[in-house]
């Protein structure tokens, strides 16, 4: 989740918060919340959804009950300062950068001096979800108001290196780098777990909970899958090739049907660097071509230059050069060890954070469940956050045992269902329909491939998008987050843009070229991207059908060759990004990470009642003498997609979760005034962004990436 260039206060005191920890008060508040939950709200509808949101029917992504109607007023666009919710409805800030994860750790002073970053909230809060806590502190999806909520930390706002909302005086830019401003920087990334609940009033993160943590750049981690041992994911760190260091740029998450939290390491790749003649050093090695293939060339600098920071492996181990005599005493295959979808129990803080190799190695966004049948193998979705890469399927060799979903070992399920199986990646046809082409050694074009020589599954798993090349895959516009309709099980794949995509290589699923103008500046190839649905027989077929469910356009594009959707002033949007399908509702919402649109509106977050897949049309765009048909879904209108949020200046909106009960969602808002110039750090007047700050939460000035709690004034479900 990236560009493609690249409080409402809380008022919650000890005694409150003591209070509130108390299992009798927390037993008779959830009495309080879940009988209110049955009457109260949205009507009948929302006495319906009520029942069926405290069945635990989150866990496996199946609705009991779907909105029938949006019942709220659409946000008008703006890029004013703030967060911008419906009438009706309350935006809280809860949990944002520094914030203090343990009782000792001092507050957050927003200047750039703070340390012990290892016990803080990291930046650039992405992906979420949430996992229920009993009166007792059990694991439970029956409880609305206490739970964790666990979030990726993707990146930090940054200019010529430099993290410099994280620093005193904005960092230093130039090569090298000081090793006090590398190290926290290596902590503001990964992953937190934090316990939130409520009083019935506000919502509030508990600072010192015993379920907080943080999984930073330098956390042990366990290999597993098919690439375990590899020859390639050797390093002097891990000379077997078993374990790795850390999580990096994560972005999309998801919730396991076992109840476990996964998470995508997206834009890793930049954070390396190889010296100007490595290609040299390792003559033949076939790495040379994977690591060009990944984005990793010779000479490239690195993002932020953390290999500058000095000898110790914590600096060395960003070089990914050929410096040793063998892969054994250097970090040449560093590189290797990230790009996987990662497990983590949130319930469990002394469990070590696994990556699934089976699932492939790539730029990874979200990955999403499809609905679990007892005796069918577990299926997940995939997309590789990239123009011009793929989107991916996940089948599992273990079929579903309902009795995982309950289980004590989380992570044994994980090993069960995500360590063996076979991954595929699509392959759209003009007809509308695609196929699902496997992506392993049986298949002989992959086993005898001329492009890149594949000596067995685990270098698939590792080197998958040469895998995906070989098979001649249809290349995407940014496939980022999936999402599976609870109605009827459609997939839904938001394609957020392609600044790379021309008449030559359009095709019917990313079927738009076209020059948009953001005040003078033109930009080209598909600046807003869309939204691919596919429906199947079952999740394990290997044919689907596809059309496009939505055409992100401004309002009053051209609607014969841009606004196909028909979008209006109360939907129209650009770069489609995170898609959730609610739990409770069936709502899907869809956020934002848009840099076309920004002069007109800062980025948001949409709510949608989507039909089905063929409910439209076929549409044909000219260009010249060439013509590219597409299938295009039934145009929404403003009852059926309209914009519920509107974040603050130089924000993506991004992760989004609930409570089981669907009265409460969480969002985070990512990278509030990154347009900001690193020399104008300590100027809050040339900040592009002074949220959440002038939202009355914290200390400073200075932005910061934060999560926000929503819910309606009257108690009930959100979107109805």
């Amino acid at each position: 989740m990236h560009h493609d260039t690249t409080r409402l206060a809380i008022d919650f005191n000890e005694e409150d918060s003591n209070t509130s920890s108390n299992p009798a008060f927390v037993q008779v508040l959830e009495t309080r919340l879940n009988r209110r939950s049955l009457f109260k709200g949205a009507g009948m509808a929302g006495a319906a959804l009520g029942a069926t949101a405290l069945t635990g029917c989150a866990t496996t992504g199946q609705a009991g009950s779907t909105v029938q109607q949006l019942g709220f007023k659409p946000v008008a666009k703006t890029t004013a300062d703030r967060v911008s919710v419906p009438e009706g409805y309350t935006a809280q800030v809860i949990y944002a950068l520094g914030d203090p994860l343990t009782g000792n750790t001092p507050a957050f002073k927003n200047d750039g001096t703070d340390t012990e970053w290892g016990a803080r909230a990291g930046d650039h809060h992405d992906g979420i979800e949430w996992f229920g806590l009993d009166a007792s502190g059990q694991p439970s999806d029956r409880f609305a108001s206490r739970g964790l909520l666990a979030m990726n930390h993707e990146a930090t706002t940054d200019e010529k290196r430099a993290s410099f909302f994280i620093h005193a005086n904005g960092g230093t830019a130039t090569l090298p780098r000081p090793a006090s401003e590398i190290d926290k920087e290596l902590m503001i990334h990964g992953i937190s777990v934090v316990e939130v609940q409520t009083d019935g009033k506000k919502w509030a993160y508990k600072s010192a909970s015993a379920f907080n943590r943080r999984i930073t750049t330098m956390t042990d981690v366990a290999l597993s899958g098919p690439a375990k041992g590899s020859e390639h994911l050797v390093t002097r760190y891990s000379p077997d090739g078993t374990r790795a260091r850390g999580t990096l740029n994560n972005c999309g998450t998801g919730r396991t049907p076992w109840g476990t939290f996964v998470s995508g390491e997206e834009n890793w790749f930049g954070y390396f660097h190889r010296d100007a003649k490595d290609d040299d050093t390792r003559k033949k090695d076939k790495q040379v071509q994977a690591l060009n293939r990944y984005g990793r060339k010779a000479g490239a600098a690195s993002r932020h230059g953390w290999e500058s920071g000095g000898s110790a492996d914590t600096y060395a181990r960003w070089n990914n050069s050929a410096l040793g005599a063998s892969a054994q005493d250097d970090y040449r295959n560093e590189m290797n060890t990230f790009g996987y979808i990662v497990e983590l129990d949130p319930y469990n803080t002394g469990a070590q954070l696994v990556k699934r190799t089976a699932l492939g190695r790539m730029g990874h966004e979200n990955v999403t469940f499809d609905r679990v049948v007892a005796g069918q193998p577990v299926v997940a979705y995939m997309g590789d956050d990239a123009r011009g890469e793929y989107i991916y399927k996940f089948v599992s060799d273990a079929k579903w045992d309902p009795r995982d979903a309950q289980g004590a070992n989380r992570l044994a399920a994980g090993d069960k269902y995500l360590d063996k199986g076979t991954l595929f990646v699509a392959r759209f046809k003009e007809d509308g329909t695609g196929e699902w082409v496997e992506l392993s050694m049986k298949n002989p074009v992959i086993a005898n491939s001329s492009y890149f020589e594949f000596k067995s599954d685990a270098d698939v798993a590792i080197f998958t998008r040469l895998a995906a090349d070989a098979v001649a895959a249809t290349k995407m516009d940014r496939p980022e987050w999936a999402g599976v309709n609870p109605k009827n099980g459609e997939v839904y794949i938001t394609l957020t843009n392609n600044s790379n995509r021309t008449v030559a290589t359009a095709d019917s699923a990313n079927p738009r070229v076209y020059t948009d103008l953001k005040g003078s500046k033109e930009q080209k190839g598909n600046v807003n991207g869309h939204i691919v649905r596919l429906s199947h027989g079952k999740p394990t077929d290997a044919a689907f059908r596809w059309d496009i469910y939505l055409f992100a356009s401004e309002a009053g594009a051209d609607k014969a060759t841009v606004n196909l959707s028909n979008l209006t002033d109360e939907n129209d949007l650009s770069s489609p990004d995170g898609l959730v399908f609610s739990p409770a509702t069936g709502v899907c919402w869809i956020q934002t990470d848009d840099g076309a649109y920004t002069d007109k509106t800062n980025c948001m977050l949409l709510a949608a009642l989507p039909g089905q897949r063929g409910d439209g049309s076929t549409k044909t765009l000219a260009y010249g003498e060439k013509t590219v048909t597409t299938h295009v879904g039934k145009p929404p209108s403003p009852a059926t997609l309209k914009r519920f949020l509107v974040g603050p200046r130089g924000a993506e909106i991004t992760g989004i979760t609930e409570t089981p009960d669907g009265r409460a969602i969480f969002v985070n808002v990512q990278h509030a005034g990154e347009n900001t110039a690193m020399a104008d750090v300590n100027n809050p007047a040339k900040f592009e962004s002074q949220w959440p700050a002038n939202a009355g939460y914290g200390a400073g000035q200075r932005p910061r990436s934060a999560t926000i709690v929503i819910t309606k004034n009257d108690g009930g479900v959100i979107g109805t």
